[in-house]
C-alpha cells in the first residue's frame, strides 16, 4: 500500500475509509460523465432530427432524452458532492503533512470535475427548454397554416411540461441536499468541539487523579454524541431519498 493510502485508512469514519470514499467518488464521476455525454448526443441527433423536419416541413418529435435520465445524472452529481464533504471532513485528520496535502490535492480535483459536470448538465437542460419553445412556436405557425397539426402541439406540450417537471425535481433535490450538507456539516463540527473538550478534559482529570468511573462515563457519553451523529447522518439520507421517491 503506498504512503497515502495508508494514510487514508487511518482516517477511517462511518462511510468507510478516506481511500474508499474517493474511490467511490470516482467511480460516481465516471458514470455522470457518460450519462451526460449521452445527453448530448440525445440533444445533436434531436437538432438533426428537428433540422430534417424542417426541410420537409414535415413536423416530428423532439425527441428529447427522457426525464429519466437527466434526473438520474442530477442525483448522482449531488450524491458526488455529498462525498466530496465526507472527503473534506476526513482528510484533515491524516497526522502525516505531506499525506494530507495530496490528498487535500485530489479531493479539491474531484470537486472542480464535479462542479463542471453540473455546470455542464444545467446549461445543457437550458439549451433544451430554450429549443423546446421555440419548436412549440414554429409549432403553433405551423397549425396557422394547416389545421391538422393539432396532435403535434399536444406532444410537444407534454415534452415541454416533463422537461420542466425534470428541472423543478432536480431543483428541490439540490435544495434538500444542500439542506443535508449543512446538517452533517453542523454534526462534524460538533464532533470535533467534543473531541477536544474530551482531551480537554481527560488531561485535567488525569491530572487530579479523578477515579475511572468518571472516565468511563465521559467515554460513554462521547459514544452516544457519536451515535447521535450517525442517527442524524442517516435520517438525512432516508428524507432525501423518501423525497426522491415522493416526486417520482
Amino acid at each position: 500500500m503506498d504512503p497515502a493510502g495508508a494514510g487514508a485508512g487511518a482516517a477511517a469514519g462511518g462511510g468507510g475509509s478516506l481511500s474508499e470514499v474517493y474511490q467511490n467518488a470516482r467511480r460516481l464521476l465516471l458514470r455522470t460523465r457518460d450519462g451526460l455525454a449521452r445527453l448530448e448526443r440525445f440533444e445533436s441527433s434531436s437538432f438533426s432530427s428537428a433540422a430534417a423536419s424542417s426541410s420537409s416541413s414535415a413536423p416530428l418529435g423532439l425527441g428529447l432524452d427522457s426525464p429519466e435520465l437527466s434526473f438520474s445524472v442530477k442525483r448522482d452529481i449531488a450524491q458526488i458532492q455529498s462525498l466530496c464533504t465526507d472527503m473534506d471532513r476526513l482528510w484533515r485528520s491524516i497526522p502525516a503533512k505531506g499525506q494530507r496535502d495530496l490528498w487535500k490535492r485530489k479531493i479539491e480535483q474531484v470537486t472542480e470535475e464535479v462542479d463542471s459536470l453540473k455546470e455542464g448538465l444545467d446549461k445543457l437542460l437550458l439549451r433544451q427548454q430554450k429549443r423546446m419553445m421555440e419548436a412549440k412556436e414554429r409549432a403553433e405557425l405551423f397549425q396557422r397554416a394547416n389545421g391538422e397539426s393539432e396532435h403535434v402541439l399536444r406532444i410537444f406540450d407534454d415534452e415541454a411540461q416533463a422537461l420542466q417537471s425534470a428541472r423543478s425535481s432536480s431543483m428541490m433535490l439540490e435544495e434538500a441536499y444542500a439542506t443535508g450538507v449543512a446538517v452533517l456539516s453542523k454534526y462534524a463540527e460538533q464532533r470535533d468541539r467534543l473531541k477536544r473538550a474530551q482531551r480537554k478534559a481527560l488531561d485535567i482529570l488525569n491530572t487530579v487523579g479523578l477515579s475511572n468511573s468518571v472516565l468511563k462515563l465521559i467515554e460513554r457519553r462521547h459514544r452516544v454524541d457519536k451515535w447521535v451523529a450517525y442517527g442524524g447522518m442517516i435520517a438525512t439520507i432516508i428524507v432525501v431519498y423518501l423525497f426522491w421517491r415522493w416526486t417520482h
